[in-house]
């Protein structure tokens, strides 16, 4: 058990950026039995956001201070880009402190599983945050594929698409390999984890990766396909340059299918200040319009009326890290381990391969 019993686990919160600052810092201190303690950034504006949004929180310049008083803490999280978690999270275990990691933990799934080795060597949670899990459509997928709706699935479509024709600058757009910046380690990392949540590992991957910006130095239009141990056939779209969005889930078996458009609302609701359990309207967390539940049948087109609605369940951000607080109060499962996320990772830099080469990859 980590923490003494009955006060709040202390948890440090490395980056103050996008991650940081609109998805870890509001779930941590939204969660019963976490408070946020101290946020690590060296930008002042930074600094002086997370003093506003937080009035109790401490700010730090270095991770070398938070390191100082690693007995203060009780849990790192790490938002910080995507170069420096290996190293930082390798640090945070040293020290003796469980880590939540923001995907992808590492560059390789070589660097994953050595982590995964180094934090169950020294008997410490390593988490990585798949926050995608607990979108609304995921869950309601799950639960038509547990409930038998779609009969056996043949294929798996799943699209993570925008359109942003100018690039936002940023370490995400380098070209440097350093960096592991792009959409295929960004958004295919949550699309690939999905997929293999719901279907099991991959046998096989093929891509197609383009870099189609004026300027840009990565891929911004990526293509993934899965052929998964039990024959599924996942189709997974990330792509900074889709004019007309496609559907979010398309997914197709022996009985029915499911179509389901639209993002989850959480992302939105976090980037407008919203808070989970805080006073919204009717008071609702994660609960999307009517007008965007998706439809299951078979023989027509969803855009027609094809098919039964299908209310998508509430979106549940929160529960991430209530599971992560729950291991280390009480024992909990690990909402999601280092070894999962290595595997996804398998599948990236397959994938990587496969574009680069134009050839299947078989894992």
């Amino acid at each position: 058990m980590t923490g003494k019993p009955g006060t709040p686990l202390r948890v440090g919160l490395v980056g103050y950026g996008l991650a940081g600052s609109v998805f870890h810092a509001p779930l941590i201190a939204a969660t019963e039995g976490l408070v946020l303690d101290t946020v690590v950034t060296a930008n002042p504006e930074r600094q002086e956001q997370a003093r506003a949004e937080f009035p109790d929180v401490r700010t730090l310049r270095t991770v070398d201070e938070l390191f100082e008083r690693a007995d203060e803490l009780d849990l790192i999280a790490l938002a910080s880009p995507n170069r420096t978690h290996v190293p930082l999270a390798t640090a945070a275990l040293t020290s003796g402190l469980p880590v939540v990691v923001d995907k992808p933990i590492a560059g390789t799934a070589a660097e994953a599983r050595e982590l995964a080795a180094l934090a169950d060597q020294r008997g410490l949670l390593l988490s990585v945050f798949q926050n995608r899990r607990w979108d609304n459509d995921f869950l309601t997928l799950r639960k038509l594929l547990s409930d038998g709706e779609l009969g056996d699935v043949w294929r798996f479509e799943s699209r993570f698409e925008r359109w942003r024709p100018q690039l936002k600058g940023g370490w995400r757009e380098s070209g440097d390999p350093t960096e592991i910046g792009g959409l295929l380690y960004d958004l295919g990392s949550h699309v690939v984890d999905q997929a293999l949540v719901l279907f099991g590992p991959a046998a096989s991957v093929y891509a197609e990766s383009d870099i189609r910006r004026p300027g840009a130095r990565t891929d911004d239009d990526t293509f993934i396909a899965l052929t998964h141990a039990n024959g599924v056939r996942s189709h997974l779209y990330v792509s900074a340059t889709t004019a007309q969005l496609g559907p979010r889930f398309r997914v197709l078996g022996s009985s029915a299918g499911y179509v389901k458009y639209g993002l989850d609302p959480q992302e939105a609701a976090l980037r407008e200040g919203r808070r989970p359990g805080a006073a919204d309207g009717d008071g609702a967390w994660g609960v999307e319009p009517e007008a965007l539940w998706g439809r299951v049948g078979s023989g027509e087109s969803p855009l027609t009326g094809g098919g039964r609605v299908e209310p998508t369940l509430p979106g549940d951000y929160p529960a991430y890290y209530a599971a992560v607080a729950a291991a280390l109060r009480d024992g909990g499962a690990n909402p999601v381990t280092a070894l999962e996320a290595a595997a996804a990772l398998d599948v990236l830099e397959a994938a990587r391969r496969s574009a680069r080469d134009a050839v299947a990859v078989t894992l």
